[in-house]
C-alpha cells in the first residue's frame, strides 16, 4: 500500500466516520505500490456507504471524494464497490477486487 495512505490512516478513518462510509479500499497502483508515481498517479478507492446517513447521497459521495483529495493532496477516483461487483467485465472486476486492500471497515 502507498505510504501516504498508511501515514494518514487515522485521518482517513475520521473522514469515513464523518461521511458514513462502511468500507473503504484502495486498488490500482496505490495498492500495488510498485508502479505508483508520486508526481502523477492518483488514488483509486472502492467505497461502500452505510445505508443510513444524515447526508444526501450526492453530498455523501462527492463530499467524501473531495475530502479525500484534500487530505491526500492528489486526485482521487472513487468507485462504489457494488458497481464493480455488478460489472459485466469479469476480467476488470476480478482484477480490482482481487488486489483491493482495506483502508477502513
Amino acid at each position: 500500500m502507498q505510504p501516504d495512505i498508511e501515514k494518514k490512516r487515522e485521518a482517513l478513518a475520521a473522514l469515513c466516520r464523518r461521511y458514513g462510509v462502511k468500507r473503504l479500499e484502495v486498488f490500482g497502483s496505490a495498492a500495488r505500490g510498485l508502479d505508483f508515481d508520486p508526481s502523477k498517479s492518483d488514488f483509486d478507492f472502492l467505497v461502500e456507504f452505510e445505508q443510513r446517513s444524515d447526508l444526501p447521497p450526492v453530498e455523501q459521495f462527492f463530499g467524501f471524494a473531495e475530502a479525500l483529495e484534500s487530505l491526500l493532496g492528489r486526485p482521487v477516483d472513487l468507485v462504489e464497490r457494488k458497481a464493480v461487483e455488478a460489472s459485466r467485465n469479469y476480467i476488470r472486476r476480478r482484477a480490482i477486487l482481487r488486489h483491493a486492500e482495506t483502508v477502513y471497515g
